[in-house]
């Protein structure tokens, strides 16, 4: 990560006046992309007049004047002679898959619920999640979120497990399992991807009630049925067993879901129903194992979500905490592998 002292004091006034704005440029670039302006700039690489911009997005020359100045200041977009074309920075923007997918997260799931960090963090409890609902944490209220935080929510949390999918199935297809745990299945994506990969594989999701009804439709529009399994169970209720007899146990970023504590006794209880053939694989990002800085950023930049909407008691692992649980717990981290997709961690752990 930058070190933010290696700056002479007029540039680091210059970025923390850049932290304070944060905020505004955010909504202007996403009103810009929301009103196509930064498309149309993308499409007309010679440069538009406002005048030009006001006819081609319909908007009115006072409204491009607000975006594009504010823009300007940003370096999305470049100006010359009165002409306005997108920036590299701009290009990201508009076209990068993981971006959009972070600043819809942001937006429509984040954005209110960020309100109230500050009372989060001092009651360690998601203030936040009030925007939503009267609920106490996320999870089992997903399928009741506003369609647009919903859509944004499963986008963001499929995008950064699902390009890791490919590269962990091959992992896990070299350990040769026959019975998989998909505990925290969700709707019940990484089983679908895994059955279809594995023809003498059988699955089995762990979750919710309200998590395994999405999952199980899911299934069966998969014609997957005789091929995955299910097992209601609230996690987070510790005298309950997890079950036995399966030779892979499977978390994709499932357990930095949950406080230091919460965690610690999961991954117990996990260990409890393994044997010396059985292995726990986590998959994860961890912000300290990636390969390039943008995406440690948003990383390390989603544990807020967490404080102030989804729980008010878990973050974003490094490898050091992680690592530290799953000894806490009793497991024995055997062997570790990064770059799997844009940004996760396969972890194998055994008793």
């Amino acid at each position: 990560m930058k070190n933010g002292d290696n700056i002479t004091a007029l540039d680091a006034q210059f970025e923390a006046q850049k932290i304070a704005f944060a905020p505004v440029i955010f909504q202007v670039v996403r009103t810009m992309r929301e009103l196509d302006i930064l498309k149309i700039l993308g499409d007309h690489k010679k440069g538009l007049t406002v005048d030009a911009i006001s006819e081609k997005s319909s908007i009115k020359p006072y409204g491009i004047k607000v975006l594009l100045e504010s823009a300007l200041s940003a370096s999305v977009v470049v100006e010359n002679e009165g002409l306005y074309t997108l920036s590299k920075i701009g290009f990201f923007l508009q076209n990068d898959k993981m971006i959009k997918t972070n600043m819809d997260f942001n937006h429509y799931t984040n954005y209110k619920a960020l309100y109230d960090l500050d009372k989060s963090i001092k009651e360690e409890r998601p203030i936040g999640l009030k925007v939503f609902g009267e609920w106490s944490t996320i999870y089992p209220y997903l399928s009741q979120l506003p369609d647009d935080a919903q859509r944004a929510w499963f986008n963001y949390d499929h995008y950064h497990s699902d390009t890791a999918f490919d590269d962990a199935i091959e992992k896990l297809k070299g350990f040769n399992p026959k019975k998989v745990l998909d505990i925290g299945g969700n709707t019940g994506k990484f089983s679908i991807h895994f059955a279809k990969n594995s023809t003498d594989t059988h699955l089995t999701i762990l979750d919710l009630p309200s998590q395994i009804a999405l999952a199980k439709k899911n299934i069966r529009d998969n014609n997957l049925e005789d091929r995955v399994e299910f097992y209601s169970l609230d996690i987070l209720d510790h005298n309950s067993k997890i079950p036995n007899g399966f030779d892979t146990i499977w978390m994709s970023q499932f357990i930095d879901c949950f406080s230091e504590e919460d965690a610690i006794k999961i991954l117990s209880r996990v260990k409890e129903s393994m044997d010396k053939n059985s292995r726990l694989c986590i998959l994860e990002p961890l912000w300290d194992r990636q390969r390039f800085e943008a995406s440690s950023y948003a990383i390390i930049n989603t544990s807020p979500y967490f404080t102030a909407l989804a729980n008010g008691y878990s973050k974003m692992f490094n490898s050091t905490d992680l690592f530290d649980y799953i000894h806490r717990a009793g497991l024995i981290v055997e062997e570790s592998f990064d770059g799997l997709g844009d940004t996760h961690t396969l972890v194998k752990c055994k008793i």
